[in-house]
């Protein structure tokens, strides 16, 4: 069990951990009822939580994309979800620039997919000290993210996740490869499965992206099953009315039955 961050393990509790939240941070209200929700159900479950939500979205397809409520207010509003409910907070950043102002509100640090192999970008996250959350690119075996994980550990920060998001299947598709969990894991840093965007269909004439949302039990079931050691899944109370993203995001009223399943699976394996 991961034991990075302060305060994300139950006492004896053997579960997976889950990075749950909305795609991009919308506003407060919405924020704080997402968190509320997610932790009754993890409380009850004994699944360590880390709140997931970006300040701000920089890889939209199209100019037109909503790419957040401003770089301040959205991060104030995650430092108030963590301190409101105690638990940690992801965002992710996307210049090296960033690294240092979002560590001053959140927990853990992601690193977007495409953005995996940026070296300068890897640096400035691991020099902020916090938990730095690496995403695997969809362009990328699992064997070559050791090269991040070294430019982070060579940087003077041993506390790295690697999340595996899919990888590029054709133009408009993703599939993932499960053997990428214990090939990831063979790198000595837990492993996480992103059960939603590993289900996006990109690329999309529209502009935005879509995704195939009823596969991300199927999805979450066999990472467990294989051993995953974390789950990431963007939910939101209403996906279809969402500003990023909606297309393969959780309705949140269906996540308690699906961590309840994935509880199930986790003691079977154990």
């Amino acid at each position: 069990m991961i034991d990075l961050i302060p305060g994300i393990q139950h006492a004896g509790s053997p579960n997976f951990f889950l990075m749950a939240g909305p795609c991009l941070i919308e506003g407060e209200d919405m924020a704080l009822e997402i968190a509320e929700r997610i932790v009754k159900i993890t409380d009850r479950l004994q699944i360590p939580f880390i709140f997931k939500g970006s300040y701000r979205k920089a890889n939209r397809s199209s100019l037109s994309s909503f790419t957040g409520i401003g770089d301040e207010k959205a991060l104030k509003i995650l430092s108030r979800v963590g301190q409101s409910f105690g638990i940690p907070v992801v965002t992710d950043i996307h210049e090296s620039s960033e690294a240092a102002i979002a560590a001053e509100y959140v927990d853990v640090l992601q690193i977007p997919a495409f953005l995996c192999r940026q070296t300068d970008l890897l640096i400035a996250a691991a020099r902020t000290g916090k938990v730095v959350n690496i995403k695997k690119g969809q362009f990328l075996s699992p064997m070559s993210m050791k090269f991040a994980v070294e430019k982070v550990q060579e940087s003077g920060n041993d506390k790295i996740l690697l999340t595996d998001r899919g990888t590029m299947f054709g133009y408009q598709d993703m599939i993932v490869d499960y053997r990428s969990i214990p090939q990831m894991q063979s790198l000595g840093v837990p492993v996480v499965m992103d059960c939603t965007h590993s289900l996006q269909q990109p690329n999309q004439s529209t502009g935005v992206t879509g995704g195939i949302p009823s596969l991300i039990e199927p999805i979450a079931k066999a990472a467990i099953a294989v051993g995953a050691d974390g789950l990431f899944i963007e939910t939101h109370m209403e996906p279809a009315i969402a500003k990023s993203d909606g297309a393969n995001m959780l309705p949140l009223q269906a996540l308690e039955a699906l961590l309840t399943k994935l509880v199930r699976i986790r003691e079977a394996i154990l």
